[in-house]
């Protein structure tokens, strides 16, 4: 598989260094180069330095030969301007986007974007556990 990570953060580096690690072909843009420190030393992918809201930063990635694009910085906006130029302009045949603000969720969804909702996923989680406690302590 032919990957693009957007944002090279703790999350897009970690998903780029298991992706390299499963021997995927992975390219990471971030518009910071000090944000490529996330990338281990055994990171086999390539590093573009730009910002990916220009389609010729796009372009510079293969964004058409990808077959699955991660956005993943943290800005919603970004996120979802840039999965909507890979799925409608680029014809990237998966998408998924970070979403923190759980009310826009639904706006990417109904653009087909996929999402990853942090914010919901950890208040599920917390919500979760505390029924577990009261669970246990019945």
């Amino acid at each position: 598989m032919y990957i693009i990570v957007v944002g090279c953060g703790k999350m897009g580096g970690f998903i780029a260094n298991t992706l390299s690690r499963k021997e995927m072909d992975v390219v990471v843009i971030d518009v910071n180069e000090k944000s490529f420190s996330e990338l281990s030393t055994d990171f086999s992918g390539f590093q573009i330095e730009g910002d990916a809201l220009e389609t010729e930063i796009l372009r510079r990635a293969k964004i058409e030969q990808a077959d699955l694009l991660l956005v993943l910085t943290d800005d919603d906006n970004v996120n979802l301007t840039v999965a909507q130029v890979g799925k409608h302009v680029f014809k990237v045949p998966h998408t998924i986007a970070r979403v923190f603000d759980p009310r826009r969720e639904v706006i990417f969804q109904r653009l087909g974007i996929d999402t990853i909702c942090p914010t919901r996923l950890s208040a599920q989680k917390i919500l979760d556990t505390l029924e577990q406690i009261k669970k246990d302590n019945k």
